[in-house]
């Protein structure tokens, strides 16, 4: 969600700052602002209501020259999008700070600081720390130990960067619960909520653990555990270019990345599968006595994951053999839970650093289950780290809002976990290989997809000016349904809801006329005609059917009925593809309602606060 950059350097950190802000854009956020310490040591503030190219307009005709600096943009938690409310925040004068988190005991520090004559001009609680930083310095200690007293008094989750007037060469972060990287350069340093940020400046990067105290000055940095002790944490270099977040031609972050799902998944299958059959070692060294003991599997996920986990429950029951439940992450915390004997809990993120996953998966250590597994896109992240095994999607940086490439490849990962664990139950040598051919035929079969692009297009322009929608599905598809409802509503801000089919006349048939379009799934397989059926009810209701199907489904085009005609798919992976012309779908209607499509209102890509 929120973004942090910042930096200590010989050289004027504004062009650093600005064009780190910018290449965080994509997290999502409604304010922008920095603090620079100038060449007389003074503090100079700029915050902006809007987006980053209004910070750098802000800061062009007077721009602050000094080598240490912090930057953020701010996706609203406390208090109500507003420059009063925007990061930096100050105080007095001398203390500038920037914070990515919440703070949950924020309201009782205020009350005390407020008692020893601090004022607050916001209604964040990221006020309530910076004041409490200014405290423990005015009490005698310097920047390092103020900010270390500071956490030791904070309840909830936060990264945070801190400079001070009195301190201009010296830049100390911390980090608990929210990412923050280390950039590392010859005589210069920096902070970032995400590597992105710096690729322009450096490739070399220390991945902050759980609270870490950094000391950055230009020529050394000094990290802290949360015991205090000096520690050394590795310094890994990017593979990443410095160009990888660019639009490559597309107009928009979101269609650039769902025309690279192709490569995306193949990317995610090379090195994964040998002969026919699936590596175990692609979930880690130790994947192969875990999973002969496996008997139960427990998916916990957010949003778009979610989805790709109950589509991984059908794959998981009908061919392993293997039970499995999903959860939604942010109420998996919140109730007692059984756990039979012998369970995998697999916890799904695209970024490995969303809060409702991680505390999930903190509990779930504390129970009795067999191992812990992180499907992920980020092999630096949090979850990965604090799982016993990781498999990593490869998906590559994705930049806009809405997820896409993400779950087409926690799909793939998904469906070779289902091989691994089913080979030791219900899937012989055959059909194992059956399945890996036909996940080597998926690049092709996506590409195919793709080329429905303009038809999709076409039928998208009449469906623009609806206000609400159905979307069906069986089996499979269901979920599907749902990933393609959730794509509409975040991009176009269209009302949509996804239902199984055969629910359809136990009440959301109410809802079916002329002004409430379906769109509906289906692909050829044993439940096509359960759906034309359903689809059967939509019709005599006079609704308007928007059906993306198999060719050989053998459902005619007519009045009131708009038929997408997908190429014969082999049924288990049939899902991953009929992802690609919801996607689509979503995108045009957004681009023709001229929705901000990579940066849709209200959402942030990586959800760090719970």
């Amino acid at each position: 969600m929120c973004g942090i950059v910042g930096a200590v350097a010989q050289r004027d950190v504004l062009p650093i700052l600005l064009e780190g802000l910018k290449r965080l854009e994509y997290r999502g956020y409604d304010s922008a602002g920095l603090a620079i310490l100038d060449r007389d040591g003074k503090l100079q503030r700029t915050r902006v209501l809007g987006k980053v190219a209004e910070l750098s307009a802000a800061t062009a005709a007077e721009p602050p020259v000094g080598g240490t600096g912090i930057a953020h943009t701010r996706w609203a938690t406390h208090g109500r999008p507003s420059v009063d409310n925007a990061h930096p925040h100050v105080c007095r004068e001398q203390i500038a700070l920037v914070h990515n988190g919440i703070i949950e005991n924020h309201e009782s520090m205020r009350e005390t600081l407020r008692g020893e004559g601090y004022e607050f001009g916001s209604q964040t609680d990221t006020e309530v720390v910076v004041n409490r930083v200014h405290a423990h310095r005015a009490s005698g200690r310097d920047l390092l130990a103020a900010v270390s007293a500071t956490v030791a008094e904070l309840d909830g989750a936060y990264a945070i960067g801190v400079i001070d007037t009195d301190e201009p060469d010296r830049l100390v972060a911390a980090r608990r619960g929210s990412p923050l990287v280390v950039g590392v350069g010859i005589g210069e340093h920096f902070i970032a909520s995400d590597v992105f940020a710096l690729l322009p400046v450096t490739r070399q990067f220390i991945y902050l653990e759980d609270g870490d105290i950094v000391d950055i000055q230009r020529d050394r940095l000094t990290i802290y555990d949360h015991t205090g002790q000096v520690v050394e944490r590795p310094v890994m270099t990017s593979e990443l270019a410095a160009d990888a977040v660019d639009k490559a031609g597309y107009r928009h972050y979101m269609l650039k990345e769902i025309f690279s799902q192709p490569v995306a998944v193949a990317d995610t299958l090379t090195g994964r599968i040998e002969h026919g059959q699936v590596l175990d070692t692609a979930f880690g060294m130790a994947a192969s006595d875990i999973f002969s003991r496996i008997e139960h599997v427990h998916i916990v996920a957010c949003g778009t994951s979610y989805h790709a986990g109950l589509v991984a429950s059908y794959w998981i029951e009908a061919l392993a053999g293997l039970t499995c439940r999903v959860e939604i992450a942010s109420e998996y915390r919140y109730r007692a839970h059984v756990v039979p004997e012998n369970t995998l809990f697999v916890a799904l993120s695209q970024s490995g650093e969303t809060a409702d996953t991680l505390a999930a998966l903190s509990l779930a250590r504390a129970l009795e289950y067999s191992a812990c597994l992180a499907i992920c896109n980020n092999p630096e992240s949090s979850l990965t780290r604090e799982s016993d095994l990781v498999f990593l999607t490869r998906a590559g940086p994705e930049i806009g809002v809405a997820s896409t490439k993400a779950f087409t490849t926690q799909l793939v990962a998904l469906l070779l976990l289902t091989i691994a664990l089913g080979r030791r139950n219900r899937i012989d040598s055959e059909l194992e290989r059956r399945l890996v051919a036909e996940l080597e035929t998926l690049p092709g079969h996506i590409n195919t997809a793709l080329q429905l692009n303009d038809a999709i297009g076409q039928v998208a322009e009449e469906f623009s000016h609806k206000h609400h929608a159905l979307y069906l599905g069986r089996g499979t598809m269901l979920p599907v349904a749902m990933e393609g409802a959730l794509k509409l509503k975040e991009i176009s801000y269209i009302h949509a809801e996804a239902y199984a089919a055969g629910e359809l006349k136990h009440g959301p048939l109410a809802l079916v006329d002329e002004d409430m379009p379906v769109i509906a799934v289906a692909p050829n397989n044993s439940l096509l005609e359960k759906l034309k059926s359903n689809l059967q009810e939509v019709r005599a209701r006079g609704g308007v059917l928007y059906l993306f199907a198999d060719s050989s489904a053998g459902v005619p085009a007519e009045d009131a009925v708009r038929v997408l005609n997908l190429a014969r798919v082999p049924e288990t992976i049939a899902p991953i593809v009929y992802t690609i012309p919801l996607q689509l779908f979503a995108y045009h209607i957004a681009v023709i309602k001229g929705a901000d499509v990579d940066q849709p209102r209200n959402l942030a890509k990586s959800v760090t606060v719970e």
